[in-house]
């Protein structure tokens, strides 16, 4: 019976010492280092504008507009939603399925992949005069795993710059200094490709527009 309190009691403070060490001091002490060092990325690498935060380095959003730059396809929308998107159908079901992410996942035999290929090529086709299907990078018609990716292609980038220019009233010269300012290179110089941050370089046509 001794042999089993004395068991019981280390097993106890075992059991109190890791509850304390891993769920009370390890948790503060990686907050504390984190907002020390790392206060921005811990805070969610948040952007500010004006005094408003008006987004997030780490995430994209949905631009449409023909001045700005545009981004990636999102099957979550970049979590948009418009008033009609919540009110439920007859089945009271609704657009809006709630903040997440994700991908469509369509198989490349799924017809609805070809349809929403085409859909999309054919709107950038329109607001891209002179630009040929071929030309269109890969990345602007198809989805990241996310649909949060808030990057997209060198390319991508400047194959729009001649829409950007012509819509804010910039020169082509502008915008393309706008988008390399807001190029990420490669991790070490080794890994990825060069990526261009959408929301940081339409904040900086929104700011040199606003400078003109």
């Amino acid at each position: 019976m001794k042999g089993f309190f004395e068991y019981s009691k280390q097993a106890v403070l075992v059991t109190f010492s890791m509850l304390v060490l891993c769920g009370l001091i390890y948790p503060f002490a990686v907050t504390a280092v984190a907002q020390v060092l790392f206060n921005h990325q811990a805070n969610g690498s948040l952007i500010d504008l004006e005094g408003e935060v008006v987004g997030s380095e780490k995430l994209g959003q949905a631009f449409t507009a023909p001045e700005y730059l545009w981004g990636r396809v999102s099957a979550v929308n970049y979590n948009t939603y418009t008033k009609e998107d919540l009110v439920p159908d007859v089945n009271g079901e609704t657009a809006y399925g709630g903040v997440s992410s994700g991908t469509f996942n369509y198989a490349p035999s799924n017809p609805e992949l070809k349809k929403r290929i085409e859909e999309d090529i054919e709107t950038f086709l329109n607001a891209n005069p002179g630009v040929q299907r071929e030309q269109i990078p890969a990345d602007l018609v198809t989805a990241s795993g996310s649909g949060l990716d808030p990057h997209i292609s060198v390319d991508a980038a400047l194959i729009q710059m001649k829409r950007i220019a012509q819509a804010s009233g910039l020169s082509v010269d502008d915008v393309e200094a706008i988008v390399k300012a807001n190029t990420d290179s490669r991790t070490f110089g080794v890994f990825g490709e060069d990526k261009v941050n959408v929301l940081g370089v339409n904040l900086a046509i929104f700011e040199k527009v606003k400078e003109e």
